[in-house]
């Protein structure tokens, strides 16, 4: 399977979710100060906001799967960061998922959208707060809680 792009564990492409646009907007921090008779002076004070969006359609009957969307959903509600890789290997660094966006259209008999047009809002955070399981599951019980997780060794 080819990659398009990894969002820690998740991986994007066409067996999965394959966007078809991303758009990044990155900011500086130049404060001003107001003066008498000139431009008002300006201060770099760091980075501001980073933030990349994803739109894509998905067409399940045709490729990809209908639990990546619910599967992104579950990493956005652990409230995680992750880190972003590239299809190429360039390293983003580390992003936070504020918004899934979905719209489903051209429905069959049994309700199920054939066609899923999607938007993904990503946030960029500093890079040590990525999860270093990169989202996957910890193994063990699903149906037990976290807390749980070591009563078999213990």
């Amino acid at each position: 399977m080819s990659s398009m792009m990894a969002l820690g564990q998740f991986v994007f492409g066409l067996d999965t979710l394959a966007y078809q646009e991303l758009q990044r907007s990155t900011e500086w921090r130049h404060p001003t100060n107001s003066r008498v008779g000139t431009r008002p002076a300006r201060q770099f004070v760091g980075v501001g906001e980073d933030s990349i969006t994803l739109t894509g359609l998905q067409v399940p009957e045709f490729r990809g799967n209908r639990r990546s969307l619910d599967d992104v959903r579950a990493m956005a509600d652990a409230g995680k960061a992750y880190a972003l890789v590239g299809g190429t290997g360039v390293v983003f660094g580390a992003w936070v998922i504020q918004r899934v966006q979905e719209s489903g259209s051209v429905f069959i008999a049994e309700g199920v959208a054939r066609r899923v047009d999607f938007t993904l809002e990503l946030a960029r955070v500093d890079d040590y707060l990525a999860d270093p399981a990169g989202g996957a599951d910890a193994g063990g019980n699903p149906q037990a809680d976290d807390d749980d997780f070591w009563q078999w060794w213990l």
